[in-house]
């Protein structure tokens, strides 16, 4: 029986999080699994319009700030030695992993 391991990625920097992409996908080939991804997903924005001047009075002219996460899926064949590699991976601070075994 295989079992998946489902990785979902997700950060606001997009070449840290694909340097993890990068990573995985070598762990992955060097011990002969198969890995699928990494597959991209809609980038969430976060838009928060905000007023220039902070006391409200002149001409109404806005700040218009904006936060972009990107996420990244991969589907890993879920072997030992594969997730030992893979949880003793250094990952950045702004990269968020979450592993689903299926």
């Amino acid at each position: 029986m295989v079992r998946k391991a489902r990785i979902k990625l997700t950060s606001t920097d997009y070449e840290k999080l694909e340097s993890v992409c990068e990573e995985l996908r070598t762990i992955a080939q060097k011990s002969g699994v198969k890995a699928n991804g990494p597959i991209p997903l809609p980038t969430k924005k976060l838009r928060v319009p905000v007023m220039k001047s902070p006391c409200g009075e002149g001409t109404k002219t806005w700040d218009k700030w904006e936060l972009r996460i990107h996420k990244r899926l991969m589907d890993i064949d879920a072997e030992e030695r594969v997730m030992r590699r893979v949880m003793r991976m250094r990952v950045p601070e702004e990269v968020f992993i979450s592993i689903e075994l299926i």
